[in-house]
């Protein structure tokens, strides 16, 4: 059934159909502790999202091991919950869960041991709501075993019947190309927005296409920025990451935030919102491009959705390049963190 609005993903007799917009569930566990989301709260924006979408698709819901205040097990509890409470959208969706980092700490351990403790947590976790994980990925490329040794791990606890679908997520083409060459993987998962688009960005999506794997793209909004929704530092909550990010300090912010002023003037004269411009833009990439953008609000999720409806003209996509010549200051990732520690691109 693919239409504009809905993707392939898998190989086979596994395929499924998903919707081109998914999920991310992060943010809705990890918080300021002032500002606990109420599960209703929660629980409604899910339900919205999947009953947007067309009768047999399925939505791509993106959660973690560590998606919790202090790397924790909050989001896999909250998605449980949900489930327990609705179980009649657990076959309309479809469950992407990161692991494979040593407990309550972002360090990838590929040890079998550590795999083995991950995903068997991830399944005790998400039991008592009686939706088991579709997708299982390592967050990261690990080191400390070799990658054929590690992945060689996730392909036999799929063996066993932890999960269908095999992802990756934060990896190069040239490791996207050895791990399908050993296993066919489902997913990719890397970050993807008008202002994320490095060289090895277009690699891994030209890979992808070609392979027939689908790109979960997270933070296509700009975490905020090219939404329209951060317009000052101020609007950032004190203790939140994007503080640290050096996009959204000093004078990088302000330059920033001119381009992504200029950016929501496209929109306003496409008629429609700055956020689906964004969602819309990473669409236009290519059909296996399924943007998961993170939300706790029925309503935005909803307007996220309907990006899929978007239709970016050849004048449109000039108008965007000439938005974005500028150029983004600043990096996606934490000040003085080099990106071989946090494993981009392994």
């Amino acid at each position: 059934m693919p239409s504009s609005k809905t993707a392939t993903l898998g190989f086979g007799e596994t395929t499924v159909t998903i919707g081109r917009i998914g999920h991310g569930l992060m943010n809705m566990s990890t918080r300021d502790p002032s500002d606990v989301l109420p599960d209703e709260t929660a629980f409604a924006a899910i339900k919205m999202g999947i009953d947007a979408l067309p009768e047999g698709a399925q939505m791509h819901l993106n959660t973690g091991e560590f998606y919790g205040n202090g790397f924790s097990i909050a989001n896999l509890e909250l998605v449980a919950r949900f489930f327990a409470k609705y179980p009649e959208y657990a076959p309309r969706s479809f469950l992407s869960v990161k692991g494979g980092m040593l407990p309550n700490s972002v360090k990838a351990d590929g040890s079998p041991e550590n795999l083995r403790r991950s995903v068997t947590t991830i399944a005790a976790t998400l039991a008592p709501g009686g939706k088991k994980m579709d997708l299982f990925q390592m967050a990261r490329v690990p080191t400390n075993v070799p990658f054929d040794e590690a992945f060689g791990t996730v392909v036999a606890l799929k063996a066993e019947g932890y999960f269908t679908h095999i992802g990756m997520s934060e990896c190069s083409a040239a490791t996207l190309r050895k791990a399908h060459a050993i296993h066919p993987v489902s997913v990719v998962e890397i970050e993807v927005s008008a202002w994320s688009y490095e060289e090895e960005t277009k690699k891994v999506i030209a890979a992808a296409q070609e392979l027939g794997i689908v790109i979960a793209a997270y933070s296509p909004l700009g975490r905020g920025l090219l939404s329209g929704t951060i317009k000052s530092v101020d609007d950032i909550p004190a203790g939140d990451y994007r503080r640290k990010l050096t996009r959204f300090q000093e004078e990088a912010f302000a330059h920033n935030a001119e381009i992504a002023e200029a950016f929501g003037a496209v929109a306003v004269r496409k008629g429609v919102t700055a956020s689906q411009l964004a969602l819309a833009w990473v669409l236009n990439l290519g059909p296996h491009m399924v943007p998961i953008p993170g939300t706790s609000s029925a309503s935005r999720h909803l307007e996220n959705i309907a990006a899929a409806d978007v239709e970016l003209t050849g004048e449109d996509l000039a108008e965007i390049s000439k938005v974005l010549e500028k150029g983004v200051k600043g990096s996606r990732i934490m000040d003085g963190v080099p990106a071989e520690k946090l494993r981009l691109w392994a």
